[in-house]
């Protein structure tokens, strides 16, 4: 043997060593408990290592630390332990589930009045899932955060939440599905910290929109780590679902912003913040939801925000359309004030996002109104107003449903009841 052939298998004994065996391959299928109907699309991650199954429900990948975490949209989340080893197929059956929720604010989430009325609600009613402000409105983190940014900034100035870990695991006792809302771009604090990541008016100084909050510019990529890291530390805190709201341009003219202010420009920030949420949170097996405008179902532009509908859907796993009618200011096709038909609106919403994407209704869960009209009439929106909005979701067949009330006040009535009955 040659010095050259001896160095190169030494070469490559060592490379061998440093890189070790490659990860094993598994195999198996993904089907409804319900009825053993495989399931197309859905997720099945090892490790960083992910992929969708076939239509045949099929999938492979290579196993990469020993268990499989497997998703479906309409379906419960589950981590497979693979004992039998990788030359066993698995067989992982998903059991349908749809959340119901109520949205809880930094403020709602720490207050106990506010706190204990909506899990009294989830105790009487088909009420089984929360929203809960992980990034506010205000850039508020309500617990205690390992990221030194948030601290910088002034994200921790109020924290409402004394222990984090121990409400989720109080709340998973009730099972409750767990949503982490992110306000993204409406980040007054990051903004106005790091004005070289904001948006600017045409003079130059620092853009605040009506409430008086700065943003930042969606097509700056390094104003999307600190939202991309709180996302992560949701996920890690045990979330099932992050969804990002304010995932949008904001509707103003005369701005600044890194990039021409075009379409495709727009599009692609939004898409691309999505894409690298899904991306970074792939090892969790945590859904991933974005928040839209109601109008974005309906017209064929971004709406000059950066949504669009038909790209929106291949980013995250649910689309959550604000369906409130109050927000339909302009009406729709047919129906000029909206807050007289409740059901109309979501109905119609949601059967125009499904025939615009080709896809089934299980990819939208929508946002419904529970507070008083602030458009048209100012006509409270009641039991019978909030049971017209959730016939319409259940009957467009939409991934369940969310109340939003800005104040976290939230009544029985029009809620349905789960299989039990509700109580006297």
């Amino acid at each position: 043997m040659t010095w050259r052939c001896a160095c190169r298998l030494a070469v490559a004994a060592l490379s061998f060593l440093a890189i070790g065996s490659p990860a094993l391959a598994i195999e198996g299928s993904v089907v409804s408990k319900v009825d053993q109907a495989p399931l197309a699309g859905a997720i099945v991650t090892s490790g960083t290592q992910t992929t969708r199954t076939d239509a045949s429900g099929h999938f492979q990948l290579p196993l990469s630390n020993g268990a499989l975490a497997v998703r479906a949209p309409g379906y419960e989340r589950r981590q497979v332990a693979v004992a039998a080893g990788p030359e066993q197929p698995q067989h992982i059956a998903l059991a349908p589930f749809q959340p119901k929720a109520v949205y809880l604010s930094v403020y709602g989430i720490g207050s106990g009045a506010l706190r204990d009325a909506a899990l009294k609600l989830e105790d009487q009613t088909a009420l089984n899932a929360l929203v809960i402000d992980v990034k506010g409105d205000r850039g508020l983190i309500p617990y205690l955060s390992a990221l030194p940014l948030a601290s910088t900034i002034g994200a921790q100035k109020v924290r409402t939440i004394s222990d984090m870990p121990a409400m989720i695991k109080l709340l998973r006792q009730k099972n409750i599905y767990l949503i982490g809302r992110i306000v993204v771009f409406k980040d007054d604090l990051l903004a106005t910290a790091h004005p070289e990541l904001a948006l600017h008016g045409a003079d130059g100084a620092l853009w605040h929109d009506r409430e008086g909050l700065a943003w930042l510019d969606p097509m700056r990529e390094e104003g999307w780590r600190y939202s991309l890291d709180v996302a992560e530390e949701a996920a890690r805190l045990g979330f099932d679902e992050i969804q990002f709201d304010y995932v949008r341009f904001p509707d103003a003219a005369g701005l600044r912003f890194a990039q021409p202010n075009t379409q495709a420009n727009r599009v692609a920030a939004i898409t691309g913040f999505l894409n690298a949420a899904r991306k970074r949170l792939a090892p969790y097996n945590v859904f991933v939801a974005a928040d839209i405008f109601g109008y974005v179902l309906w017209n064929p532009d971004d709406t000059a925000i950066g949504q669009d509908i038909n790209l929106l859907v291949q980013a995250v796993d649910y689309v959550c359309p604000m369906l409130y009618p109050s927000g339909f200011t302009w009406g729709l096709p047919g129906t000029p004030n909206p807050v007289e038909h409740p059901y109309d609106i979501v109905f119609r919403s949601l059967q125009k996002a499904k025939q615009r994407t080709g896809l089934p209704g299980s990819r939208f869960r929508p946002w419904l109104q529970e507070f008083s009209d602030y458009a048209f009439d100012r006509r409270k929106f009641d039991g019978d107003e909030v049971q017209a909005q959730i016939e319409a979701a259940r009957a467009a067949g939409s991934n369940g449903w969310m109340l939003w009330n800005p104040r976290n006040h939230y009544g029985s009535d029009g809620l349905p009841c789960d299989d039990g009955g509700c109580p006297p």
